[in-house]
């Protein structure tokens, strides 16, 4: 049956790409939690990897690890088409705060130009997620808690189950990072998944930098804190974990809008299709299974797909029907379906409340990097809002205005005799006037 949604994004189709082109990466399965081995899902890490912040060792002992050595891609770090040349030396790197608001800014210009040429925005989106998605609130400690700190940058985290293929994440951001030495990896991340969201045509989402990065694997958290995609029970399985990051029923909903990205494919994570009508030409490495059908553009799409379940080259996880067959979360699955304007507020909203888990900000109040606040808009006056309509006088008051009323001869419940005697005065002094100056 045709799909409902109109024909996927006429995107430009890159030259074919060999397994070890970096433009594979959008083609990594979930964008969003919900897939054990998919992209979607997250898991935490352990406590010991290798760092690969600008060691091309450790990028070498990851393209030779067991889980991910076929994921990972050319470890020569290509470079990027950037509109901007301006470099940093690792002396620029700021000493009294996590991130250099400046550093941000070209960083986000750089992330910017990687997308039109990588098409990598799903797996962006689910690097800040997962780096993200490890907190426990119920642990008062940094960094034991998890969190938005950088830690996915370790290859014993990276080699986690739910991390699947995010090698390829850090691959595309890793020569960013060496520009801008002034940016932590945990802002990093964070400006790559907002600015990806933003770029696919998604809301505006409202991030503070600023976050402190860990400093050593041993400081990774353990596996198995995020969600699967296929739990005994789906509803219960999302609460337990997205409740343990302090998150509520409409943010797990609204979360799940993202899957409105990327793709899923079965040799990674062992959901989906090797390939289907809307993923077999790209763009980026083609192949695996989207959960709408225009896989690279943020809307409501996902809600509308999950809901009819028509098309079956569009994935459906069991964590994904759960949002429309759990009475509580189907209120906002609804919603969105139907509101695409509700749903980009609370997603936007949920994403940042996501950015923040678990982060140590350096200055504590955070960094932010909009180009200057927007002038409000002024509030158009609607008579009815100010109105005594919508709201009942008090008695004190409805006495006073009886009185006023009473004391010229009339009442509140009925109109105003008119004074005949005061009209004929006034039209005589009027005619008078006028006689006078036709007069002169």
């Amino acid at each position: 049956m045709p799909h409902p949604l109109s024909p996927p994004l006429s995107l430009p189709t890159p030259p074919p790409l060999s397994s070890n082109s970096h433009t594979s990466t959008p083609a990594m399965s979930s964008v969003a939690f919900g897939g054990a081995s998919i992209t979607s899902r997250l898991l935490p890490s352990s406590s010991a990897r290798t760092s690969l912040s600008h060691s091309s060792s450790s990028l070498k002992s990851l393209g030779s690890a067991p889980l991910i050595s076929h994921l990972f891609l050319n470890p020569k770090p290509r470079s990027l088409p950037h509109a901007r040349t301006r470099q940093y030396s690792p002396a620029a790197a700021p000493k009294c705060q996590a991130s250099d608001p400046e550093q941000l800014r070209l960083a986000r210009e750089d992330i910017k130009e990687l997308l039109k040429t990588t098409f990598s925005h799903p797996i962006l989106v689910r690097l800040g997620w997962h780096d993200a998605g490890t907190y426990n609130k119920n642990i008062e400690e940094w960094p034991q808690r998890g969190g938005a700190n950088g830690s996915l940058r370790f290859e014993i985290e990276l080699k986690h189950a739910a991390n699947a293929g995010l090698v390829n994440a850090l691959k595309l951001v890793q020569p960013i990072k060496d520009k801008y030495p002034g940016v932590s990896y945990a802002d990093l991340f964070q400006l790559a998944s907002a600015t990806a969201v933003e770029e696919a045509g998604g809301p505006k989402i409202p991030i503070k930098y600023g976050r402190v990065d860990v400093s050593a694997p041993e400081q990774c958290p353990e596996e198995g804190r995020l969600p699967d995609a296929g739990p005994p029970s789906p509803a219960d399985h999302l609460r337990q974990v997205f409740y343990r990051m302090g998150l509520n029923d409409k943010e797990i909903v609204a979360l799940s809008g993202a899957h409105t990205l990327g793709r899923s494919r079965p040799d990674r994570s062992g959901w989906g299709k090797p390939e289907t009508k809307y993923t077999k030409d790209g763009p980026g490495a083609p192949g695996g299974q989207s959960w709408t059908a225009q896989w690279l553009k943020f809307d409501n799409s996902y809600f509308k797909d999950i809901k009819e379940k028509r098309d079956e080259d569009l994935l459906v996880l069991p964590t994904d029907a759960a949002i429309f067959e759990d009475p509580a979360f189907k209120v906002y699955a609804e919603k969105y379906t139907e509101d695409q304007e509700a749903f980009f507020k609370d997603y936007a909203e949920a994403h940042a409340k996501l950015s923040n888990l678990g982060a140590k900000f350096d200055p504590p109040e955070g960094i932010v990097i909009d180009d200057g606040p927007s002038q409000p808009v002024p509030e158009k006056f609607v008579a009815a809002k100010y109105s005594t309509g919508k709201r009942e006088l008090s008695d004190n008051m409805k006495q006073k205005i009886r009185a006023e009323y009473q004391a010229i001869g009339g009442s509140p419940d009925k109109p105003l005799q008119s004074n005949y005697f005061l009209n004929i005065i006034v039209v005589i002094g009027v005619l008078a006037i006028l006689s006078s100056l036709f007069g002169n």
